[in-house]
């Protein structure tokens, strides 16, 4: 055995306690680690760092970052702070105010925070190393302060209680006594340090981001999925209606008048329905008369605050005061160049935005804007020119 190995287990014995102050009123007793602490190593002639890392069977650059080095090149005499790991898996090391939580099905990170009277930011402090606030492994391990909240730090190889208490500006005696040592030989690489009174803000504020950015793709997900299926169902229908319509082109114009009209009218409403279920067409698209304007939609008239329905799924582009004399009115974007107006509400019940599907109540009919009575002034438009909404209705 070297003259370096042998003053490395006698230094074993007693450095942890040299370098770290006695805690007021309190006697340390120390004890030589047996699995956990450090030794001092004197490099000999000869020595790698990988070699002396295999010897003691730990991590080389974990003696470079307890030993402050910046080369894993060594020189004869050079003084190295090597490490001691247990051979075998041992516990992790709780401080008194902490207890282990095994994570189950349907847990996220705020009903276990509720469950335990805790605050998010407090639970958060408690485990830093939370990628997500909404995806909990099962079976997975969360901390939960039953004490003293504060952050809960794993210690690094080479790092001790007073560095992490030095970091964080925190006394020495506060972190020691929120921890229950006695002694600094206490804990050791793997094992959790409770900071009292610190606080992951800046962890929070990444998860709460992250939960964010979740919550969008989900609805993005679901609205693509929602025009998926309604793409799907108008396809199909149209393809049945299609088929029945080719079938009655062989019949005779009499047999086949009555029930073509009806398959022309599926084919319309694989995308669209009346967006009132009771109403009187007062007025009609197209020119009005030789000086009257042209008149861009249909006029339903109905009594005030008959609910209006969406004539197709899609998402709210305009809800609000037309400057155009539409009054309160809402615009739908269908995709694909397409969208309805609704003008002369009593009231909206959407928002810009928002995803409304095929029949929904979007609002209710008025006689807002420039308007003569209660009905509602009903627009399809292409590529953003008005259509007779009729050819587009069943």
């Amino acid at each position: 055995m070297s003259i370096g190995e042998i003053l490395g287990g006698v230094l074993a014995t007693g450095v942890l306690g040299l370098l770290q102050p006695n805690l007021p009123g309190t006697k340390i007793t120390v004890e030589a680690p047996a699995r956990k602490g450090w030794v001092l190593y004197t490099v000999q002639p000869g020595d790698t760092l990988s070699a002396i890392a295999h010897r003691y069977r730990v991590d080389a650059r974990a003696i470079m970052y307890s030993s402050g080095l910046q080369s894993a090149h060594l020189r004869p005499g050079q003084l190295l702070r090597i490490p001691l790991v247990d051979d075998t898996p041992s516990e992790v090391r709780l401080p008194p105010g902490v207890r282990a939580y095994i994570v189950r099905p349907g847990d996220t990170v705020e009903s276990i925070a509720r469950r335990f009277d805790l605050t998010l930011l407090g639970l958060v402090s408690a485990n830093p190393e939370l990628k997500s606030l909404d995806r909990l492994e099962v079976g997975s391990t969360l901390y939960i302060p039953t004490g003293e909240p504060g952050l809960l730090v794993r210690l690094k190889p080479g790092e001790t209680v007073h560095d992490l208490a030095q970091r964080y500006r925190l006394p020495l005696p506060v972190v020691a006594r929120a921890n229950g040592l006695v002694s600094p030989t206490e804990v050791g690489p793997g094992d959790l340090v409770l900071l009292p009174g610190v606080q992951a803000k800046a962890t929070y504020e990444r998860l709460l981001q992250i939960q964010e950015a979740e919550r969008r793709a989900r609805e993005e997900e679901r609205r693509r999925l929602a025009e998926e299926r309604r793409r799907q169902e108008e396809a199909r229908r149209r393809q049945i209606a299609e088929q029945r319509r080719a079938q009655l082109q062989t019949r005779s114009p009499a047999q086949a008048q009555p029930q073509l009209r009806r398959a022309n009218a599926v084919v319309a409403a694989a995308g669209y329905r009346w967006p009132m279920t009771s109403f009187t067409i007062t007025t009609y698209f197209g020119r009005r008369g030789v000086f009257q304007r042209f008149h861009t939609g249909i006029d339903l008239a109905a009594p005030v605050g008959t609910p209006i329905y969406a004539a197709r799924a899609g998402q709210v582009g305009v809800a609000g005061w037309s400057r155009f004399g539409y009054g309160l009115h809402v615009v739908l974007d269908h995709g694909g160049g397409q969208e309805t107006l609704y003008g002369h509400m009593s009231r909206i019940v959407v928002r810009p935005g928002q995803w409304v599907e095929r029949g929904q109540v979007i609002g209710y009919v008025g006689s807002t804007g420039w308007s003569t009575g209660p009905h509602l002034h009903f627009e399809v438009r292409v590529g953003g020119v008005p259509r007779n909404p009729m050819a587009f209705l069943p």
